[in-house]
């Protein structure tokens, strides 16, 4: 069982502060995605934790160790992070044995995982004529030739077509019922909502939330107060412990909240409520609404 850890992980690149802080862990026997918008410092985190770049400061670790100071690191962490790193004259099957042969793993591997990921009947063409979803399979093949205990996917879902992906939703659960640790990134939470058992949002650099999918979905269920004084109701809504917004100049936003949770709170300090509603939002909206306030709350800091 494998752990992978990052503490306070902060990496600067001139001026740009491309990750900030960051700490959370990646327990196994689970699918984490790893979820923020594009320039978010997703894959700058990820290259950070394999070896690939240097963090200027805190660490990224695998059972607390550096990717360099793994004793067998094939063995130990299989990594996809990008689709267009094939020799195009190569066929999938001489691809793989370049890594067998460089790694010291047994030629069997080479036909186990192209079954596996569905790309035995195209193993002695060329990989130049892969379309993207194939590359995609063949990324995830290379990973899994060391039959590692940990996993690292950035994007997978890129190219696959549905039979695809529910192929790969499949593969990925399977993975993680065998105890081992699977990391995923994406930038969409509706791509890996059939997938992931925990979700880690990262915005601007910053770790928004690290929570299981099943809390996130609970907060897709909003409560909206119209109210003839916003900013004292969303004072004292805030002071209450809920999490809330201002909608517009007269409504309030709560979410995970019950309208008796509201209208409790607002008697008790003397707020008028003119009308209360429920709304349900589905997944995405919720991650772009934590994105969003996550930037809110940094341009408010700065």
């Amino acid at each position: 069982m494998s752990t992978i850890s990052f503490n306070k992980l902060t990496k600067r690149y001139g001026s740009v502060l491309a990750v900030d802080g960051l700490s959370f862990e990646v327990r196994p026997g689970q699918v984490t995605g790893f979820l923020g918008p594009n320039g978010s410092g997703k894959t700058s985190t990820l290259r950070m934790l394999l070896g690939l770049a240097v963090p200027t400061s805190g660490t990224a670790t695998i059972d607390g160790v550096p990717y360099h100071e793994l004793p067998d690191p094939v063995r130990q962490v299989g990594a996809a992070l990008d689709s267009n790193t094939f020799h195009p004259g190569r066929s999938a099957a001489q691809h793989l044995r370049v890594i067998t042969t460089a790694a010291g793993l047994p030629r069997r591997r080479v036909d186990e995982v192209l079954g596996l990921v569905g790309l035995s009947d195209v193993a002695g063409r060329a990989v130049g004529g892969f379309s993207l979803g194939m590359r995609q399979r063949l990324s995830l093949a290379g990973a899994l030739l060391g039959d590692p205990g940990v996993l690292v996917f950035d994007e997978p879902l890129n190219g696959l077509d549905p039979d695809g992906i529910r192929w790969l939703r499949g593969l990925l659960r399977a993975l993680a019922a065998q105890n081992r640790t699977v990391f995923l990134s994406s930038h969409l939470l509706s791509e890996v909502a059939q997938t992931v058992d925990e979700v880690v949002v990262l915005s601007r650099g910053r770790l928004v939330t690290h929570t299981t999918l099943a809390d996130l979905t609970a907060q897709t269920s909003v409560v909206r107060a119209r109210t003839t004084d916003a900013p004292r109701l969303l004072e004292v809504l805030a002071a209450a412990g809920l999490r809330v917004r201002l909608a517009d100049a007269s409504t309030v936003e709560a979410r995970s909240a019950t309208a008796d949770e509201i209208g409790m709170a607002a008697a008790a300090a003397g707020v008028t409520i003119l009308e209360l509603s429920r709304h349900d939002e589905d997944l995405e909206s919720l991650f772009f609404d934590l994105v969003q306030q996550n930037h809110q709350n940094q341009e408010i800091a700065a």
